[in-house]
């Protein structure tokens, strides 16, 4: 019975397959982002009884700025990014790029703009080259945008450096790679994509101070013509954000402050 929800899910996922194969590639060219990505008058909740997660947020994300989402657990902030991702279409208010609002006709050419790098990161038990360019063929691999990435990313140095290089096996679940190594590799991984929009959802929490200072020196490192958004509980973390949302929840109330970081 604890699970009846989400076996419900995925059984009405699999009654509409065919709705879902019939998708095409989204391009991203019909979402052009040069400009930024303004949340106005936002406001989301899972159902129509069900209390506010955040409401009445507005926010300008510059394109090419690093901007920092903190607060406790429970407010809301990996929520607010995937209604940014338009993985969730806000119950109120709108989020538009460069001018133009995201909705259910354009939302797959926005997501094609992002790259999201989850806490944990899933690796194949396959070659590194492979894990880079997830989900394409591996005679289809662009070998030169995989080390591209991988030198973005701040772990080239490392792959080179083992016996087999980039056609080193990770193991299971990466199992041959550090904490710190299979992050780079999940931001590698995104990086690959040339996504223009790259979000860290506590990416970076289940790893050591060291380890942690580490992979977000290769974040710094990525270069301006890629925003950034980060979720993070240690603020340490946040120090090189152009802004840091602080976030917290009173009542269904969410309040954000922006303050710059030098």
């Amino acid at each position: 019975m604890g699970n009846r929800g989400s076996v419900e899910d995925v059984l009405h996922l699999l009654d509409n397959e065919a709705e879902v194969t019939r998708t095409t590639p989204a391009d991203p060219t019909l979402v052009p982002f040069t400009r930024e990505i303004r949340l106005e008058g936002l406001r989301f909740r899972y159902a129509p009884e069900a209390p506010w997660v955040f409401r009445n947020f507005d926010l300008v994300i510059a394109n090419g700025s690093r901007v920092g989402f903190s607060g406790q657990t429970g407010c809301g902030k990996s929520t607010l990014l995937d209604v940014v991702m338009g993985l969730l279409l806000p119950s109120e208010g709108q989020v538009s790029v460069d001018g133009q609002p995201i909705a259910a006709a354009n939302v797959q050419a926005w997501r094609a703009h992002i790259a999201h790098v989850p806490q944990a990161i899933f690796l194949a038990d396959t070659t590194i080259a492979e894990n880079i360019a997830f989900g394409v063929a591996p005679h289809e691999i662009d070998r030169a945008r995989v080390e591209q990435a991988a030198q973005r990313a701040r772990i080239h140095d490392f792959i080179a450096g083992l016996p087999n290089g980039y056609d080193t096996m990770v193991g299971e679940r990466g199992v041959r790679l550090s904490g710190g190594q299979r992050q780079r590799v999940g931001i590698a991984r995104a990086l690959y994509r040339k996504a223009d929009v790259l979000v860290l959802d506590e990416a970076t929490s289940a790893l050591d101070n060291e380890t942690e200072a580490s992979v977000m020196e290769g974040i710094d490192a990525i270069g301006p013509d890629v925003t950034v958004l980060i979720v993070a509980h240690r603020l340490s973390t946040l120090d090189n954000c152009d802004q840091v949302i602080r976030m917290d929840q009173r009542a269904a109330e969410l309040a954000a402050s922006a303050s710059s970081v030098s």
